[in-house]
């Protein structure tokens, strides 16, 4: 009697990690990468565009179409590089891209901070995934701010924000810190 209570424990133990197991990510994404970055001007401010590449699995797509909301969030510093005194910083500025699924409609919301958070409604994970991973024309400086000959530095980095689940869940969906990711920080010279 007690070795057949001890075998069912064990198995309904060893039942019990196989869901753990399963939850594992199958696709691990390349490390993320900054790249196509480009500093320009126009009219009166120093913009700059970049995408990130290598940011995604599908255990991203299951989690995201599963209807938690993910946060891409970009982080950008400019400075003016001086000799024999400390740089002076121009911008330090944090903007993110959102998106939430909803399952009802087929459609991914996103909301992108330098742009108002006016949603963005896509169908197609891949035009998604695009827009998620790329800044454009964000407006780091104004021209005026900046002085002829002088040496500038512009540093940016991304990472998507850790998922904020509910405590009851957070035994369950340990495993979705795993597709958690940061790039380095990716940095541009240039004089104006």
């Amino acid at each position: 009697m007690v070795a057949s209570i001890t075998r069912l424990i064990a198995l309904t133990a060893f039942i019990g990690f196989i869901p753990l197991f399963a939850c594992i990510p199958t696709a691990v994404a390349k490390d993320a990468v900054i790249t196509d970055i480009e500093v320009n001007n126009v009219e009166s401010s120093l913009l700059l565009h970049f995408r990130v590449k290598n940011c995604f699995t599908r255990d991203m797509k299951k989690a995201i179409e599963s209807g938690i909301n993910t946060t891409f969030s970009f982080f950008v510093r400019a400075y003016e590089i001086r000799d024999y005194w400390w740089d002076r910083k121009i911008a330090d500025i944090k903007i993110s891209h959102d998106v939430l699924y909803d399952s009802l409609k087929n459609v991914y919301v996103i909301k992108l901070s330098e742009n108002d958070n006016k949603p963005i409604l896509v169908y197609d994970f891949d035009e998604a995934k695009k827009i998620l991973s790329e800044v454009t024309g964000l407006r780091v400086a104004e021209l005026q701010n900046l002085q002829k000959g002088g040496h500038y530095q512009v540093s940016m980095m991304a990472e998507l924000d850790k998922i904020r689940l509910p405590f009851y869940l957070h035994n369950v969906f340990f495993f979705l810190s795993l597709w958690d990711f940061e790039t380095d920080w990716y940095t541009v010279d240039f004089v104006y």
